[in-house]
């Protein structure tokens, strides 16, 4: 697939994919026209989950959030994955750890949503900074953690009044936005805050 090393059978690709596409319940294998429906769902989902706007935050939900986005795709959509994935230099959470981080990511990030709107500038691009290194660094599911973790962000951003992220400026300087995920490896944040600052200074 070239984004991640992978290991077991949730790393199986659509027979005459060339290993390009993932295994899929509509038997499709041209990347491109799986990068359209995976986009179009993501729109629907969009929709759906600011249209009826969440009052809280669990994993749970989020795994819903997975489940209804890819449901119609992956059969392990909305579930932890069972694979061990990689990229350079970056090994994620091991899937026997998932479910533990999960509920502690819960704890540090989703459990405090409500709280959102009493933080300042500073304080609201610091937590975001943290959730996301976070959540890509435990990559709990198979296929589309960063698209995920971009409508958490987007959510906790509008749930503390500001506009959902541009991320635009992430997608002009991946290398800088991927040494700011490896940074968080050592709990190390403030290349993802200087990202999450720039956006949020340029949506006023």
């Amino acid at each position: 697939m070239g984004r991640y090393d992978t290991s077991n059978s949730e790393g199986e690709c659509q027979p005459g994919s060339n290993n390009q596409v993932l295994s899929n319940m509509l038997d499709i294998t041209d990347p491109a026209e799986m990068s359209v429906a995976e986009t179009e769902l993501l729109a629907q989902l969009y929709f759906y989950v600011f249209d009826d706007f969440p009052q809280a935050l669990s994993f749970p939900m989020l795994s819903f959030w997975h489940r209804a986005w890819l449901g119609n795709l992956y059969p392990w959509a909305g579930q932890y994955r069972s694979v061990d994935m990689s990229k350079p230099n970056i090994r994620f959470a091991s899937p026997l750890q998932i479910a533990k981080l999960a509920q502690s990511f819960e704890a540090q990030y989703l459990a405090r949503f409500n709280e959102l709107p009493t933080f300042n500038d500073q304080q609201l691009v610091a937590f975001l900074a943290e959730a996301h290194v976070e959540f890509i660094l435990l990559h709990p599911f198979r296929e589309g953690n960063g698209r995920i973790s971009r409508l958490l962000l987007d959510v906790m951003a509008v749930k503390a009044g500001a506009q959902p992220l541009d991320y635009s400026l992430w997608d002009e300087h991946k290398d800088f936005y991927f040494k700011a995920i490896q940074a968080g490896l050592a709990r190390d944040y403030q290349h993802l805050e200087r990202l999450i600052r720039d956006v949020l200074e340029g949506q006023r």
